[in-house]
Parts: structure tokens; C-alpha cells; sequence
């Protein structure tokens, strides 16, 4: 029972392992730099950028169809450009960065959706909007074990920058020359590790994998080493009941994984020992001398 249930999916079919060992890479790259932009306050950066790759990898996929080349470049020019257009504007007018980011991601968002259904079809949009994890091909998944690497490595020669950065951001830009460049490679990092997720989760959903098992972390652990092993287990565990569910009721694989991830934030929401409901609702001790 147990076997047919949980272990024989992934045993006796590829598509299914392909489908984890592609989750896995993108756990594992995307929600450490999940945990910095929650740390950093940015949570809602991680979905407007998401929505921003839209138009690059719409453009992609009209210029060689669904080629995993053409739609990760696309996707990467398409963030970057905006990440560096809202800093420039942030820079050169009043208006605050995340006001500026919202402004570019809804044009690329808008943009990139009309891409997609005046040239192509519903089916399309739907490979876009939602991803195809279930077909992960041997390429996809070198790719997201490439941009996993790539994050791991790059977050640990900036983690001592960007720690800082969360703790006093005034501070590093008066004693160190690296703050704007450590906030414009963690951008980069978001659009790498958006754009991988794009391939197996879609561009909706791709954010849910990097911010929902950081923010579950939260109630679970308080120092930064523990808040990215925790969003890490929870992500990956996220994903192998999501894709389990998918598998065994024919869901959407990319929405389960995301849904089992909301499960896991409402769960410790609730019960987390560390500021969660029930810990902040009992009463806490006092020490007399």
C-alpha cells in the first residue's frame, strides 16, 4: 500500500522522476534566495519579477517555438531589463523602486500575455502561465541543476554582503563599495532562479516555490542558516506530495505543488514554535529575583 502510494510512482515511471529531480534543483536554488527577500522585505519583488520574464520567454517561444534556448535567454533579457530599469528610475526620479517595479511589471506582464494569445494558442498560454514539470526533458533538467549550482555558489561568496545588507543596508553603503552591486546581483539571482522555475512551474506559479516555504520557515527557526535549511526541506517536501497528488488524482502538477506549499505556511502559521498562533497565544513565563 505504502509502496503503491508513495514510492512506486517515482520508481516506475521517468516522467516522474525527471519531474522531482527538476523540483528539487529549483527548491534548492530558489528559496535561500526566497529567505533574503523576505528578510529583505522584498517579498512582493520575487512576483512582480516573475511576471516580467513573461514577455522575454513569449518572445522566445515565437522565435523557435518551445526551445528551452530561446525562452531562458528571452526570460533572462526580459528580467534583467526590468530589474535595472526600476533601480534606473528609482535613481534618476522620486519614485521609490518598488513603486517603479510594479509599473514595469504589469506592462511586461499585460505585454507578454498579449504575445502569447495573438500568436499563439490557449494551449500556450496555458505552457507558459503554468509550466510543464511532468515533461521535463534531460536539457530542462541540466538547465535547472545548472542555475541551482550557480545560486548556491553565488549566495555563498554574497552572503556576508547581503546578511548585512538585511540587518543595516545604511551601514554597508557607508562603509563598503559592494551594496549596489550586491543588490543588483541578487536581482540577477531572482531572475535566474524565476526563470528556471518558469520551465517547470510556469510563470504564475514559479514565485510560490521560492517565497511560501521561506515565509513557513519563518515560524520554524530564527536564524538565517536555519530559515534556509527549513524552506529548503519544506520546499522539497512540497513538491514530492504535490507531485504524488498530481500523479494519483490527476491534478495540475505546478498548482499542487504551490497549494501543498500554502498548506505547509497555514500549518505553521498555526503551530510554528517560533511567533506562530498558538506559541504567541500561550502564556509566556516570568522570572522573579
Amino acid at each position: 500500500m505504502i509502496w503503491d502510494l508513495l514510492i512506486a510512482p517515482f520508481a516506475d515511471f521517468g516522467f516522474m522522476r525527471r519531474a522531482l529531480l527538476g523540483c528539487v534543483a529549483v527548491s534548492v536554488g530558489a528559496t535561500p534566495v526566497g529567505v533574503f527577500l523576505m528578510l529583505r522585505n522584498m517579498s512582493l519583488t520575487g512576483d512582480a519579477m516573475a511576471h516580467a520574464i513573461l514577455p522575454g520567454a513569449a518572445i522566445g517561444y515565437l522565435v523557435s517555438g518551445l526551445s528551452l534556448g530561446a525562452m531562458t535567454i528571452g526570460g533572462l533579457i526580459a528580467g534583467m531589463v526590468v530589474a535595472l530599469a526600476s533601480g534606473f528610475v528609482a535613481r534618476v526620479t522620486s519614485m521609490r523602486e518598488d513603486a517603479s517595479l510594479a509599473a514595469f511589471y504589469l506592462i511586461s506582464l499585460a505585454l507578454g500575455v498579449l504575445i502569447v494569445s495573438t500568436k499563439g494558442s490557449n494551449v500556450d498560454l496555458m505552457h507558459v502561465l503554468f509550466g510543464t514539470v511532468l515533461a521535463l526533458d534531460n536539457a530542462a533538467l541540466i538547465l535547472l541543476c545548472s542555475f541551482a549550482s550557480l545560486s548556491v555558489f553565488a549566495l555563498a561568496v554574497l552572503f556576508r554582503p547581503l546578511v548585512l545588507e538585511c540587518a543595516d543596508p545604511q551601514f554597508l553603503r557607508s562603509v563598503s563599495k559592494l551594496s549596489a552591486i550586491t543588490h543588483f546581483a541578487f536581482l540577477a539571482l531572482v531572475v535566474m532562479n524565476l526563470v528556471g522555475g518558469f520551465h517547470a512551474l510556469g510563470t504564475l506559479m514559479a514565485v510560490g516555490i521560492m517565497i511560501l516555504p521561506a515565509a513557513a520557515a519563518r515560524f520554524w527557526a530564527s536564524g538565517i542558516a536555519g530559515l534556509i535549511a527549513v524552506a529548503a526541506l519544506i520546499a522539497v517536501l512540497s513538491s514530492i506530495i504535490g507531485l504524488l497528488l498530481s500523479f494519483h488524482y490527476s491534478l495540475p502538477s505546478g498548482p499542487a505543488i504551490i497549494l501543498v506549499a500554502g498548506v505547509g505556511y497555514c500549518l505553521s502559521l498555526i503551530f510554528g514554535p517560533v511567533g506562530g498562533a498558538i506559541a504567541q497565544s500561550l502564556p509566556r513565563r516570568t522570572y522573579e529575583t
